[in-house]
């Protein structure tokens, strides 16, 4: 059992201090998009922040945050709440960031299209990466690391076996596969999403059709509904 203590650690980073930027990260995440949710569908919440005609995206509000509480863990010597109160800002920061993480890869506002929803798969994401490493996982399967050169093999393989995952569209399994690398593994092993890269490089008509057959079932339905009834349905 791996005991936390967020406020144990006074000016140090650790596990508990992560513990509060995680904390941060995923409640930031959930009232900025209970607010998002709420400016679409009802007249009276105030919604965004809005000068001279230009709709200010609350990332640009998470990149600041992020910016500055970063710079002051590097650059001050602080100490218990400061540290702390630095962890919560980053990671609100963060959630704010990506919360609108669809924005940066297409660069328009898809917010509540359907390419939107890769916001919510990069805050899983985040979020399981970050809990892992809280929780004392180490990356790449490196319990015992031996030689810088098994090490560097070690660690090639589990990328590039994360990496296949990554590309079939199992963005998550990818991320627990860098610190597990079995559950990539067989993630790698099995078919791709259909609207994934690996599946749009590789796959021809009747392995699309098997994919899609694939992703269409019960455990599919649920992950999305799961999704919706969290980040909001598109529209």
């Amino acid at each position: 059992m791996i005991a936390v203590d967020p406020f144990g650690e006074h000016g140090h980073a650790g596990p508990g201090t992560a513990f509060v930027v995680v904390g941060a990260f995923l409640l930031s995440f959930l009232l900025i998009r209970t607010s998002a949710r709420l400016t679409r569908s009802v007249s009276w919440w105030p919604g965004g922040v809005e000068t001279r005609g230009v709709h200010v995206h609350h990332l640009v509000w998470g990149i600041g945050l992020m910016n500055v509480c970063g710079f002051l863990a590097f650059a001050v010597p602080l100490e218990f709440p400061w540290w702390h109160l630095i962890a919560v800002g980053f990671g609100v920061g963060a959630g704010f960031t990506f919360d609108e993480f669809a924005l940066w890869v297409h660069l328009e506002d898809v917010y509540w299209a359907e390419q939107g929803r890769s916001s919510f798969d990069a805050v899983v994401a985040s979020a399981a990466f970050m809990a892992l490493v809280v929780l004392g996982v180490r990356p790449f399967g490196l319990d015992d690391p031996g030689s810088v050169l098994a090490s560097v093999a070690a660690v090639s393989v589990v990328v590039a076996i994360s990496g296949v995952a990554f590309a079939k569209g199992r963005v998550l399994f990818g991320v627990i596969g860098l610190f597990v690398p079995v559950v990539a593994l067989v993630v790698a092993l099995r078919l791709a999403r259909p609207s994934s890269p690996w599946a749009h490089w590789r796959y021809d008509e009747g392995k699309q059709a098997r994919a899609a057959e694939r992703f269409s079932g019960r455990s599919e339905q649920l992950r999305r509904r799961i999704g919706d009834t969290i980040a909001g349905e598109p529209s």
